[in-house]
């Protein structure tokens, strides 16, 4: 079964610009982040276990 993603727009990505990243989070018992390159959707993605995720952006926010 798969279930289809809802991808959304990162609130850091511009609308013209190069910066285009879409997030979309899983519907399961744990989350998993998946990101994408809005421009080129059929592109690699990454995908992020919800404790992965929140230590990158504890990392990020530090840096």
């Amino acid at each position: 079964m798969t279930t289809e993603l809802d991808w959304f727009k990162s609130s850091y990505s511009s609308n013209d610009g190069p910066d285009c990243v879409e997030v979309a989070i899983s519907p399961a018992h744990r989350p998993t982040i998946h990101i994408r390159d809005s421009k080129n959707k059929d592109a690699a993605r990454l995908a992020f276990t919800d404790g992965a995720w929140s230590e990158f952006l504890e990392f990020a926010a530090g840096r």
